[in-house]
């Protein structure tokens, strides 16, 4: 029985580490994060699944200390795993598995290498994206593939929609990989970087609304930061813009409303200064709920910050 030890968190985390423990692979340790008490956890806990399959679990505020390399590396483990941890692992941990480290990463590597890659995806008006199961090396994100596998991300796929598609994906991709992997007959594939960009992590601050973007962009950063994560944002006149969701009426077209908010047929819609018309579906306006029959009136023809 091959044996491992796995760096986990979030549904990833749960999903991949489920489907080591169904192929009967012998793990002999997790180590996840701590929940953060100012990020609202919406996703499903790898500690909880240690807890419930008798599993040790640890969970250090850094893993990359001697105290944690003599715990792995005292271990034995033919295998280790990386499944959305979210510290790099140095090259201690990574070597002390005696048949090699592996990371499940949320996109179609190269592409998007880094952090959040599906919001990423999202936010740049991708048709595509999915999981990629690699050889890790010190470097993020660039070692050879073992496998990847695809989902679509629909025009208004948010990205917590497309997130599920990926744990999905990262499931059925470790699933279909891990035989290989234990028998040895693994082919890796090397990389091309320079068929993709590496992309760092998002702030809150990111989500500020650019209104001489289009529609089509405006409705794509939206959707990217739409619940659970903080939402895409605009101080207006009477207080502060937060857009949950959007729909694309015209992708281009510049008018003589461009750069105005227009009370339309009972919606409300805007005119951004890059072009087209964005109905606003769902948002909340100087702290309440924005209903288009209590504000449409108050916000027809008010003039957007460019």
């Amino acid at each position: 029985m091959s044996c491992a030890v796995v760096f986990a968190y979030h549904n990833v985390g749960v999903r991949c580490l489920k489907v080591l423990l169904s192929s009967k692979i012998d793990v002999r340790l997790v180590v996840t994060h701590e929940d953060n008490p100012q990020e609202q956890i919406w996703f499903a806990s790898v500690r909880q699944l240690c807890a419930e399959n008798d599993i040790p679990c640890i969970t250090p505020a850094n893993p990359n200390t001697p105290e944690v390399e003599a715990q792995v590396a005292a271990l034995g483990a033919d295998f280790l795993f990386s499944f959305y941890y979210r510290h790099m692992l140095k090259a201690p941990l990574l070597q002390s598995a005696k048949r090699g480290a592996y990371n499940m990463h949320g996109s179609l590597l190269p592409q998007y290498r880094g952090r959040v890659p599906v919001n990423w995806a999202v936010l740049h008006g991708e048709r595509e994206t999915g999981a990629t199961l690699h050889q890790m090396t010190i470097k993020p994100d660039n070692g050879p593939i073992v496998d990847q596998f695809a989902v679509p991300i629909l025009p208004d796929d948010t990205a917590q929609e497309v997130f599920e598609k990926v744990t999905v994906a990262a499931e059925l991709c470790l699933h279909r990989s891990l035989p290989q992997l234990i028998d040895g007959s693994v082919k890796l594939r090397q990389q091309d970087l320079s068929q993709g960009g590496y992309f760092g992590g998002r702030k809150a601050e990111d989500g500020r609304i650019d209104w001489q973007q289009n529609a089509r962009q405006l409705h794509n950063l939206v959707r990217a930061l739409t619940r659970p994560y903080p939402g895409a944002f605009s101080e207006l006149a009477a207080g502060r813009l937060i857009v949950w969701r959007t729909r694309v009426l015209n992708d281009l077209t510049v008018s003589n409303n461009s750069g105005k908010v227009l009370y339309q047929n009972g919606r409300i819609e805007i005119h951004p200064a890059g072009g087209g018309i964005l109905q606003v579906l769902e948002a909340d306006y100087s702290g309440s709920p924005l209903s288009s029959n209590d504000h449409g009136a108050r916000l027809n023809n008010l003039r957007l910050p460019v």
